[in-house]
């Protein structure tokens, strides 16, 4: 959070040398009509998404097994532990043998208010020693394409955080810049936080293929203000491995350590999702119409 809040404390005086665009009677007078009063419901919505299906049967063992009964299974498995679970309820993208697009599943995760995301793979790799568990969140580049995006197609994107764009009384490219910024930084950052949970569970029950969270700029992990996170489970491409990724006993493990970093991570930090960023957002756009540039009292030009 210590880049987030360093974002916030200089992000007001770099956007008012950036641009004049902002109305700032406008904006302070428009604020209480298009920020919602923040919720105040404690249940968050943990959306699973087992990777691949349907025509995608995405990567195949040398037994036979295939990536996308595998991650099914277990994505199901959790689903079942995280209803079990007091103030938490899961959303899976699909339950069943089918194809989803990779923006279906971003618009699922919004439809249903997603607090986090969660990307269920197994990997594979052409050498097949190649063994252990990990975890991405997305990268710089990742989410630079996706800002893009999202000021280039307007009439797709019209809600951020609770903030309905077209209700703002300020309409200019670098408003939108601003918040979509302050989203994805804050996101990746929890996105980062909830991989190192996850890693530090999953390392008791398997090897880990890479003992910190990794980052890359896969579809998947776009959505600006949804923390989300992509966990390898293993390598389907290692005989052993693909063993244990079909034993249902495995799977259960593998279930209960996965449970367990995001039970802690919900537990021990606070989650910067759609509930709360409308809330930033207000401070943020009250922190940039209220700015006005001082400048210390001197007698001495120069000229």
């Amino acid at each position: 959070m210590r880049a987030l809040l360093v974002l916030l404390l200089f992000l007001p005086s770099m956007v008012f040398a950036a641009s004049a665009a902002f109305n700032r009677e406008a904006v302070l007078q428009s604020l209480g009509d298009f920020i919602a009063p923040k919720k105040t419901t404690t249940v968050y919505t943990i959306v699973l998404d087992p990777g691949h299906g349907g025509k995608d049967s995405g990567a195949r063992g040398m037994g036979g097994a295939e990536e996308k009964n595998i991650v099914l299974s277990i994505a199901k498995q959790l689903a079942k532990k995280i209803n079990q679970t007091p103030h938490m309820r899961a959303v899976l993208t699909r339950r069943g043998d089918y194809f989803i697009p990779l923006r279906e599943r971003l618009r699922i995760a919004r439809q249903y208010h997603a607090d986090l995301f969660i990307a269920i793979h197994a990997d594979a790799y052409f050498e097949n020693k190649a063994a252990g568990a990990s975890v991405y969140a997305l990268s710089q580049r990742g989410a630079t394409s996706e800002a893009a995006r999202w000021l280039s197609q307007r009439e797709n994107y019209s809600e951020l955080g609770e903030v309905t764009f077209d209700s703002l009384p300020d309409q200019s490219v670098m408003l939108r810049s601003v918040l979509i910024d302050l989203a994805q930084t804050a996101s990746i950052q929890e996105s980062i936080r909830l991989g190192s949970t996850i890693l530090e569970a999953l390392n008791h029950v398997t090897t880990l293929h890479y003992k910190k969270v990794e980052q890359a700029p896969f579809v998947v992990l776009k959505s600006p203000d949804i923390p989300s996170i992509l966990v390898e489970t293993g390598f389907i491409s290692n005989p052993t491995e693909e063993k244990r990724l079909i034993d249902p006993r495995y799977q259960t493990q593998l279930v209960y350590a996965l449970w367990l970093g995001i039970d802690q991570y919900v537990v021990h930090h606070q989650i910067l999702s759609s509930r709360d960023f409308h809330s930033i957002v207000r401070h943020k756009l009250l922190a940039v119409a209220s700015y006005e540039p001082t400048y210390p009292e001197t007698d001495t030009f120069i000229s």
